[in-house]
């Protein structure tokens, strides 16, 4: 297999077109590798976009660019966004855009739309509580595809008071919430002479694997993480072996000091050593306002996004990616690829448990 780049391609493995329509660039990527039709391929799609302080406006541009991209890419079957894409990466702006979001398992029906609980026993309609989240759920089922949708703060409330998760839905084309990620590993950092962040100030971990099956005619098992987890190979390692995830999706938001040092480094070492496809989808990069920018724009700290939303292959090639501005990186994905890797390097089948063993929290248990 060669890699493929959205800026560079060799005429003999791959050929990348890259055309924009309103501003937004779109990175088609194909490789020799895939043998399948036209009619037949099964490609992905990572939305990378430049998120405001406005949620609405977030929200307008998600549903349009979900649309524009299945209307002009109709073999896309899966679709990434970029994390926290509802409003401003920040700690404090977390609970002023969290939302109350469904429960793992909810099915959702347009024409008889299920009230959700907010905790408290009060129930209100999807468009009240979580909006965001309905997005995604009319364009899953609109499109008849799947939808990592990133990720948003969520919202939970209880008798303790109120918790806040950085949290992704994985959404069916049927509308069934299929998979509920809530960030397992905080972005708690503090590198000298570059960026200090800390989620917990507002944030509280997760503490479950998250995995959804689109079927072996489609994708077979896929793994999801968020940003920070991707740091961690233990858990990509639980969710190949114990679940046989075909993908490892990240939704991301990687700073301009942690970026160009370990983003690419990072998706290539999960791929490597879980020898599958890893899916990342960043937001694009925005600069800082100006000082005299009206309040709503300055209320919270600017961070800068890295981009790069990437598709890396079993093999660790780059096989798709686009720079730091708005962006949507196409490929075809061939699960043969993972099939052949696993086979020929079967490390799956080589460990060696007499002296080491990854153990779950249910095993241990």
């Amino acid at each position: 297999t060669t890699a493929t780049t959205a800026t560079t391609a060799t005429a003999a493995t791959a050929a990348t077109s890259a055309h924009c329509r309103n501003n937004l660039l779109i990175r088609r990527m194909s490789n020799s590798s895939n043998t399948a039709t036209d009619a037949t391929k099964k490609e992905v799609a990572l939305l990378q976009f430049q998120v405001s302080s406005s949620k609405i406006d977030n929200q307008q541009k998600v549903k349009e660019l979900i649309d524009t991209t299945i209307q002009n890419n109709p073999n896309v079957q899966l679709i990434v966004l970029p994390e926290i894409w509802n409003g401003p990466y920040a700690t404090a702006a977390f609970p002023e855009y969290a939302e109350i979001l469904p429960p793992l398992g909810y099915i959702y029906n347009d024409h008889d739309e299920s009230a959700i609980n907010d905790g408290d026993g009060v129930t209100a309609t999807m468009e009240q509580n979580c909006p965001s989240a309905k997005i995604l759920f009319d364009a899953a089922k609109k499109h008849n595809i799947y939808i990592v949708g990133g990720s948003i703060s969520e919202k939970v409330q209880s008798d303790d008071g109120t918790t806040i998760y950085n949290t992704c839905l994985c959404i069916s084309p049927e509308g069934k919430l299929v998979a509920k990620h809530r960030k397992v590993h905080l972005f708690d950092i503090d590198v000298k002479g570059g960026i200090t962040f800390k989620e917990s100030d507002t944030l509280t971990a997760g503490d479950t694997m998250s995995v959804f099956d689109t079927g072996s005619d489609l994708f077979g098992m896929v793994g999801v993480g968020i940003c920070y987890d991707i740091r961690f190979p233990e858990y990509a390692l639980l969710l190949t072996q114990k679940y046989a995830c075909n993908i490892l999706i990240y939704p991301g938001a990687f700073n301009l000091t942690t970026g160009p040092a370990h983003w690419e480094l990072l998706q290539r070492a999960r791929a490597v050593d879980c020898q599958c496809f890893v899916l990342t989808a960043s937001p694009a990069r925005t600069e800082p306002p100006p000082p005299d920018a009206p309040d709503s724009v300055t209320k919270y700290p600017h961070y800068s996004a890295w981009g790069h939303s990437s598709i890396v292959n079993p093999w660790g090639e780059v096989v798709g990616t686009c720079d730091e501005k708005e962006s949507v990186v196409i490929a075809p994905l061939d699960m043969e690829e993972v099939k052949n890797m696993r086979q020929g390097i079967p490390t799956f089948g080589q460990k060696r448990n007499d002296l080491y063993k990854l153990v779950d929290a249910d095993q241990k248990a």
